[in-house]
């Protein structure tokens, strides 16, 4: 075969012959030395939460910046040597990088600001999550989670806490999307190279490349090392495309959320399993655990297997202090969003590690499945690390609710609304996605510290000394550049398509609300369109227009998904609405960023209780938008009259079709009533100080409390410390306090059938009810137990006309008596926490000192 120009021929296909490189190898670019150390910056992403470092790299070059995605390795790796020398050449850049350098020096230098949590550096926690968006040039995520996971390991940096991420690097990263003609969603993966971004591969002692194995039916799957620096946190990432693994097995961490169910099994046994032995490659061995969702719940079987392997323990015993020092995170508020695996395909992958675990195959299966003698029950991967940890979340006040009506079921025993799932509210990393010109604003009203202590550091009232004109110019540039790169990548799109184009697609001054987010059928894209004709005159006011963009993503086989997002492209082309309506194609980090900064208005529209959390509005208002929402996720709790508006009513017991016609019509009401005018009612000044005034207002409330620096707080102060003193606890005392636990626990489970409740009195004075405080006594008879093994509790709150409780106080009863007959007494004075009717329960737990809480063991007796 020929090399050169020739051509390979076949079947009349000609392909032509590409020149194949005999060795490939990296060429590290030499910069000139008045700026080489601009090399050292672009090796750490503690660039891309910096405004002033990232504007280095644009001042370079800002056609290759663009071109790049904002990939600071590859610009520097194939700008021109003109404009390196240009840079190198001019003192006042040479001068911004030395001061952009000493500041990251002092960044990676400084001491601990999480005040009251003392971890050190060996007792860190490990922070497991499938997905990863750190910035737009690694597109290691898809969406909201992969936010949330990159927000975190930044907050955790700017917070001293010493917590390391774990994922998996995916060669191909999520999907680059794009519109057919007919508005049909396509995808396109493009390979990550490592050696294109700041991803440094790990070796070990002798410089080989670390490798970690992962055992699979009948073989081992092999992964590389790669570490990612994110400030001051590290994160590892495993990769098994390489050299002695199949062709098939290299595939594995190839895409995120690539493949079928089987491919999702392999790729959670590589972040669960291999995460947990690739800490230990590395030497490091994390005193909690973090589970962002269920796809890393394989991490506590590891962590079990491990204990066992080191102490001999039974499973039972190996279990209790991985339990004691591991967090799960759920994101998800409906069953229909929670991955289940078939029994055959856990029992070909997972069936294996039962022996290791020293248990058989039905109780290690039943740990992912409600009922546990159901065979044919598939596996829930989230319910496994429900039932593993010790720290349990949902991610806003009434999600938490909800997680806990939907998984009442792995605590039978705990009455509705009493599982033990608490909540952390999400935040946003504000530095991130604040822009330049709202940060100079708070950087000289609010001082910089707004930036590393935005909860407990920063008086955000002071947000009303910025003088309105300022804070309105600022909006208005971020408003400008928004519709700018949305006039031009919309004519972008329709040229490529070769769609007609209107002559001037949205407007720089007119009132501009953003949806932007994953498409889902449950967040109700297409709301808007329910009555076109009022939309359009609500668009096309000559005097007060309004303008929507559009943006995001469907998963590449949500057919559903794909379908509404050719429901708004069709929509955007109709003529009354072409030139307000617009939606962008390659939604990605860098677009979101652009879309909360510009935008007059969030808009978000979930099926109520079906929005977990949503923090695309938080990163809004932190840029001085108004969040316009149904009272869903963080909105039910952040929503105040004069903070923006909420859609529809305050209630979740609404049908489907319910909803979606009382909610379109509020939104159309909302804007016709009150949002058009108090846009455009405009000051002497040519100022909307109404809605400047709102602005002011919805940035004091919630840019301090939708911080992922406070969500990172909470999350140390309520699950790493508890979780590093029950670890710390157990690698002093060693496996004898676990293997006591359980013992005592298997000794209780097989005595709680004689367990018997004979009486329960009070002294309460009939109908009439209490003064503030009344007595409660209990007799029991303990059976084969004895009374330490036990914790009686009376549960008092308000009561509805069924006898139903709803926020109960807990107040414990003591032992007053122990009787000769084999019963005993119990008393205590309980004190109701509010007037009106009331009412009280008795509840009989196990009761250990070590237990998490009273429903850890499953068991409960109910007077």
């Amino acid at each position: 075969m020929r090399q050169g120009n020739t051509f390979k021929t076949w079947a009349g296909y000609t392909e032509p012959m590409r020149l194949h490189a005999t060795r490939t190898f990296t060429v590290s670019r030499a910069l000139p030395a008045a700026i080489e150390g601009l090399g050292r910056l672009s090796r750490n992403y503690y660039w891309c939460w910096n405004t002033e470092a990232a504007a280095l790299f644009e001042e370079i070059d800002a056609e290759t910046w663009r071109q790049t995605n904002h990939n600071p390795v590859r610009l520097l790796q194939i700008v021109s040597q003109g404009a390196l020398e240009r840079a190198a050449g001019d003192q006042r850049f040479g001068e911004a990088l030395q001061a952009q350098l000493e500041a990251f020096d002092h960044y990676m230098a400084r001491p601990r600001l999480l005040d009251g949590v003392e971890l050190s550096a060996g007792e860190f926690v490990a922070y497991f999550s499938f997905e990863f968006a750190i910035t737009e040039s690694l597109p290691c995520y898809s969406g909201g989670l992969g936010v949330l996971a990159g927000d975190h390991m930044k907050s955790a940096s700017d917070l001293g806490l010493p917590l390391v991420g774990v994922g998996l690097l995916y060669r191909e990263g999520y999907f680059h999307q794009s519109f057919a003609p007919d508005g049909w969603q396509t995808e396109e993966y493009r390979e990550i190279d490592p050696a294109h971004h700041a991803v440094e591969l790990v070796r070990g002692d002798a410089g080989e490349p670390l490798r970690v194995a992962v055992s699979f039916p009948g073989r081992e799957v092999w992964c590389a090392v790669w570490r990612i620096d994110v400030g001051q946190a590290p994160l590892y990432l495993l990769d098994s495309d390489v050299e002695g693994n199949s062709a098939e097995d290299r595939e594995i961490a190839a895409r995120l959320y690539g493949g079928d169910i089987e491919m999702r099994v392999k790729q959670e046994m590589l972040l669960g399993i291999g995460g947990v032995k690739m800490l230990r490659a590395l030497g490091l061995a994390p005193a909690v655990c973090h589970m962002n969702e269920g796809h890393s719940s394989l991490l506590a079987i590891e962590r079990v297997r491990e204990i066992r392997e080191r102490t001999g323990a039974s499973f039972e015993a190996a279990r209790i202090p991985v339990t004691a020092a591991t967090a799960f995170t759920t994101h998800t508020p409906v069953a229909a969003g929670i991955d289940l695996f078939p029994p055959e395909l856990m029992r070909k992958y997972l069936g294996h590690y039962a022996a290791e675990l020293g248990i058989n195959e039905r109780d290690l299966f039943a740990l992912g499945r409600m009922n546990a003698d159901a065979a044919d029950e598939p596996f829930s991967m989230a319910l496994l690390g429900l039932r593993l940890s010790g720290f349990r979340n949902g991610v806003s006040k009434l999600h938490g609710a909800i997680s806990r009506k939907l998984w009442a079921g792995a605590w039978p025993a705990a009455p509705e609304g009493h599982a033990p799932i608490t909540h952390v509210t999400n935040g946003v990393h504000l530095p991130t996605w604040v822009s330049h010109d709202m940060a100079a604003l708070y950087d000289q009203y609010l001082g910089r510290q707004w930036r590393d202590e935005p909860a407990s550091g920063t008086d955000w009232s002071r947000v009303t000394a910025v003088p309105d004109a300022d804070l309105w110019e600022a909006h208005t540039r971020q408003r400008q550049r928004l519709v700018a790169r949305a006039r031009t990548e919309h004519r972008d799109t329709e040229a490529r398509i070769a769609h007609a184009v209107s002559g001037a697609p949205l407007d720089p001054e007119a009132l501009t609300i953003g949806f932007a987010r994953r498409f889902a059928s449950y967040k109700r894209a297409t709301l808007l369109f329910r009555d076109l004709d009022r939309l359009a005159r609500i668009l096309n006011n000559v005097e007060r227009p309004v303008q929507f963009i559009f943006a995001g993503k469907a998963h590449p086989r949500d057919e559903a998904a794909k379908a509404l997002i050719k429901e708004v492209v069709a929509h955007s082309r109709r003529p009354e609405l072409r030139d307000r309506l617009v939606i962008l194609e390659h939604y990605d980090v860098s677009l979101a960023r652009s879309l909360v900064q510009g935008c007059d208005i969030w808009l978000n529209t979930p099926l109520r209780p079906l929005e977990a959390s949503g923090t695309s509005g938080m990163k809004a208002v932190a840029n001085g938008a108004l969040h316009m929402s149904v009272l869903d996720g963080w909105w039910a709790e952040a929503y105040g009259p004069g903070l923006g508006w909420a859609v529809g009513r305050d209630r979740v017991e609404d049908a489907p079709e319910v909803q979606d016609a009382l909610d379109s019509d509020s939104i159309y009401t909302l804007l016709e009533d009150e949002v058009v005018r108090r846009f455009y009612d405009r000051d002497a000044a040519g100022l909307p100080a109404g809605w400047v005034a709102m602005m002011k207002a919805s940035i004091a409330a919630h840019a301090p409390v939708f911080s992922t620096h406070r969500m990172v707080t909470e999350y140390a102060r309520s699950a790493y410390l508890p979780g590093v003193r029950s670890w710390q606890a157990f690698e002093r005392e060693g496996i004898e306090a676990a293997s006591s636990l359980a013992e005592w626990e298997r000794r209780v489970r097989a005595a709680w059938p004689g367990l018997k409740l004979l009486a329960v009195e009070d002294d309460l004075r009939g109908p009439a009810g209490s003064e503030g405080e009344f007595r409660v006594t209990v007799q029991a008879d303990w059976g084969e137990l004895a009374g330490s093994d036990l914790r009686v509790d009376v549960l008092t709150g308000a009561a509805d006309p069924a006898g139903n409780l709803s926020e109960t106080a807990v107040t414990r009863l003591m032992l007053v008596e122990t009787g000769q007959d084999a019963t005993h007494r119990y008393s205590g004075t309980v004190r109701p926490p509010q007037g009106g009717p009331a009412g009280y329960a008795v509840r009989v737990t196990p009761g250990h000192p070590a237990l998490n809480g009273p429903y850890e063991t499953g068991l409960a007796l109910w007077a």
